[in-house]
């Protein structure tokens, strides 16, 4: 999940201890349905300072001296320039939230849907990285009320389709995700996002088999999708079924030089 969606790999190893933390949700009984057996609420949370972010100083001169220009502009084609200039020197500082509300300024003065798209993503590319619940909940309705507009006019972008779901699963009506990510396999049984997600709810959830048919799905159509291989080797890890399991990662240690993720493997090795 996630994500953005696919985030970098890094991240994606880092999501195995995140993905713990979302509500409870069994994504497929052995009837082949779907319950909720815990979820939190999040309230409402304003926006006020959230856009505040700290940056480094080597930056942070070019931001003040944008925004005074910005609050003091009149012409739209200049206001939008600096909204997008702003918005682009918070992304490069990772600071997604602010980078969002700055192209959410620009549509003050133009409504285009290709920027109505724009702001959405970035929204969503913040609601990945939030932590706090609150701050979790603002960022995934800013997502959902921009990336809908779009899906209004274009139902088959199945790609916000998956952004907009995994709003919903971490959310008081996570079953509306799960709802709209199966969905999506119905449209596209070899979409790549849904059936991460899919695998990844189920590993949160505790099925390690319903897991690792998901991701085997995934790595057959994916199989250069370094996450799904990683998590496939985790889900055959959890599952019990060991040898599975040890060729997995030893297969994942074959595809990337990455020392966080062959640490992480490693560890896995030597419990088996």
């Amino acid at each position: 999940m996630k994500k953005s969606q696919i985030i970098a790999i890094v991240v994606g190893i880092v999501a195995v201890a995140i993905l713990f933390s979302l509500p409870r949700v069994v994504v497929d009984n052995e009837e082949g349905g779907a319950q909720i057996t815990e979820s939190e609420q999040s309230e409402p949370n304003n926006q006020a300072g959230m856009h505040e972010a700290e940056v480094d100083e080597s930056i942070k001169s070019d931001i003040n001296s944008l925004l005074a220009k910005l609050e003091t502009e009149d012409n739209k084609e200049k206001f939008v320039t600096f909204a997008d200039s702003i918005a682009s020197l918070y992304y490069q500082a990772s600071k997604y939230d602010s980078a969002a509300f700055y192209y959410e300024r620009a549509l003050e003065k133009t409504n285009e849907l290709e920027r109505v798209e724009k702001t959405g993503n970035a929204y969503y590319e913040a609601y990945t990285f939030a932590l706090d619940e609150k701050k979790i909940a603002t960022l995934a309705e800013k997502t959902r009320s921009y990336l809908n507009q779009v899906l209004e006019k274009d139902p088959k972008r199945l790609d916000l389709k998956t952004k907009v779901a995994m709003t919903y699963v971490s959310s008081s009506n996570p079953m509306q995700g799960i709802t709209m990510l199966r969905e999506i396999l119905e449209a596209d049984p070899k979409n790549e996002d849904a059936l991460f997600n899919m695998g990844a709810l189920s590993m949160q959830s505790g099925q390690y088999n319903r897991a690792a048919e998901r991701f085997e799905e995934l790595v057959q159509y994916h199989p250069d999708n370094l996450q799904g291989q990683f998590y496939l080797a985790v889900s055959y890890f959890e599952s019990k079924q060991t040898n599975k399991s040890k060729r997995q990662f030893e297969k994942v240690k074959g595809m990337t030089t990455d020392q966080m993720i062959l640490s992480s493997i490693d560890s896995y090795l030597e419990r088996l």
